[in-house]
């Protein structure tokens, strides 16, 4: 199994000792498509998978989930984490076992999620001490520092509820003088690009295990794709996440990073619990 570069105490006292300033902010990735952000002292985590719930669901299963990577933490010791997002309902971005073990131990925590999937989420999740904060495609909304502006995305279609609120989105959130984009899980598609155009996010995290209908799964983005996407929309960096999670469902980062370097896309393949540090340029 492979381990993380940091995990457990290690990667909390990694969090705990990185510098809170104005001009910087710090990610870590956790996994799947979990990455906690640290800026000026607040907390914001996406999609954290923190749990080994669908490894115990489908073992049983001819659609095993066995885990490639070791977990790097346990949720309920994210008790400083306020702010959390949720991109669909997929249980690697919707899990009840992570989000009611971070809820419970912040008792204070507010889930940003499609608004289309407000009642599913509180079915998953019951009785915790949970706000839910709802977007939709093109809506912007405020939370702390946070300022979240909701992207369509396509896993394998953009769906809509009766109300034609999308139930698949990503996210870019502003924050100071920073911009992240995380996708959610999706595919390329024709919505997509225009919203992204002018955006150049200073981090974009996308997926790169691509889209292949003999594993039974929704697809997402190739690393070639993903690279492609970054470059068209002027991203600082790309971060590559979905993958090195369940051995069935994975692909390897080397053909993302060669495609960045053809089309000049600066890129980062972390480690669990690695740490980056985005800062302003000189003078920004």
């Amino acid at each position: 199994m492979i381990a993380p570069l940091r995990k457990d105490d290690a990667l909390l006292s990694d969090i705990s000792a990185a510098e809170d300033r104005e001009d910087a902010f710090h990610l870590w990735w956790l996994g799947q498509s979990g990455f906690l952000v640290k800026w000026q002292g607040q907390f914001l985590l996406f999609d954290p998978y923190l749990s080994d719930s669908l490894t115990r669901k489908y073992e049983e299963t001819d659609k095993p989930h066995v885990r490639m990577t070791e977990l790097v933490l346990d949720p309920g010791r994210l008790d400083f984490v306020r702010h959390v997002t949720s991109s669909h309902n997929h249980t690697d971005h919707l899990d009840g076992e992570t989000l009611t073990a971070i809820a419970s131990a912040s008792g204070a925590m507010t889930l940003v999620l499609p608004a289309a999937n407000i009642d599913f989420a509180r079915g998953r999740l019951g009785d915790v001490p949970i706000d839910y904060l709802g977007l939709d495609a093109g809506i912007a909304r405020a939370e702390g520092p946070w300022e979240f502006e909701g992207v369509p995305a396509a896993h394998n279609e953009v769906e809509r509820d009766e109300e034609g609120k999308c139930r698949f989105l990503g996210f870019l959130v502003r924050f100071g003088a920073f911009t992240v984009y995380h996708s959610g899980d999706t595919l390329w598609h024709a919505g997509l690009l225009p919203v992204l155009l002018g955006k150049s996010p200073d981090v974009a995290l996308l997926p790169i295990n691509g889209h292949k209908p003999e594993r039974r799964v929704a697809g997402n983005l190739n690393g070639m794709e993903a690279a492609a996407l970054g470059r068209a929309m002027e991203a600082g960096l790309v971060v590559p996440c979905h993958y090195d999670m369940f051995s069935f469902n994975t692909e390897d980062p080397d053909e993302f990073v060669a495609a960045c370097q053809r089309l000049g896309q600066a890129c980062r393949v972390m480690r669990g619990g690695e740490r980056l540090t985005v800062e302003l340029e000189s003078g920004g």
